[in-house]
């Protein structure tokens, strides 16, 4: 790698520490820099999902009183994180680069339009829960479910506001509750995709790291922005940007 890929690398993971504190979205900066520097999409994927898992499990840490009161109820969604991530996962080992590269600007375009809605959909989880409306059961949490963590296992970014709202159709908890099961669930799929990619080994170790270590020392320096930056205008960052990596990669 050159300086500047290192740098950029390491700029695209302190972004990604800092937006995903204050409000997310951070995936999407990481995988367009390391394709940026020459990454193939599949192997730019795994090394995202990679580095990014640190970031996950600190949320679900952050979470553990909630995790911890309803760990068994959430077991088979867990069950069903852990099989739907593995089989995301294995979708895009076998999708080949040229195939991924095809879908590329539509997932990120998808991702970027989630990110915008985000906001409405949290609001409605949040009405949900404080009207203590009846949700439905298993029967509908596990395909549900596993659907969302099939998306997490092939791709990922944008998956979280996915999950949010797919856990507010099935669980009958406060907001807080449903934000834990969210990390819960992630953080399960997102193991499992990163296990199943370092064993194909296309995960490039020496960039995860660094995009690793620059995301912490940017979620440290998020949870001080987080204060004093509104969200708003990280949002409308996040969205601009997305908009225009997606353009970018449906022209090229």
């Amino acid at each position: 790698m050159t300086p500047f890929d290192i740098t950029l690398l390491a700029f695209a993971g302190f972004a990604a520490g800092t937006l995903n504190a204050i409000a997310g979205g951070g995936t999407i900066f990481t995988f367009s820099a390391l394709m940026a520097v020459g990454v193939p999409p599949v192997a730019a994927n795994a090394t995202s999902a990679a580095a990014v898992v640190v970031g996950s499990v600190a949320s679900t840490v952050a979470y553990r009183r909630e995790v911890l009161a309803a760990l068994r109820r959430l077991l088979p969604l867990c069950a069903i994180s852990a099989l739907g991530g593995a089989a995301g996962a294995f979708l895009l080992l076998r999708s080949g680069d040229q195939a991924f590269r095809a879908l590329v600007p539509w997932l990120l375009l998808a991702a970027t339009m989630l990110f915008a809605a985000a906001p409405l959909i949290q609001k409605a989880v949040q009405r949900m829960a404080a009207a203590g409306q009846r949700r439905g059961g298993l029967g509908l949490a596990v395909p549900v479910q596993g659907l969302v963590s099939v998306y997490g296992g092939y791709f990922g970014a944008g998956m979280g506001v996915m999950m949010l709202a797919s856990l507010s159709l099935t669980e009958d908890s406060d907001y807080h509750a449903i934000n834990a099961a969210k990390n819960l669930m992630s953080i399960v799929l997102q193991l499992i995709a990163v296990v199943v990619f370092i064993a194909s080994g296309i995960v490039r170790y020496e960039i995860s790291l660094l995009i690793a270590a620059a995301s912490i020392a940017g979620g440290w320096i998020g949870v001080v922005a987080a204060r004093r930056v509104a969200e708003s205008h990280v949002r409308a960052l996040v969205i601009g940007s997305g908009l225009a990596l997606s353009a970018w990669y449906f022209l090229t």
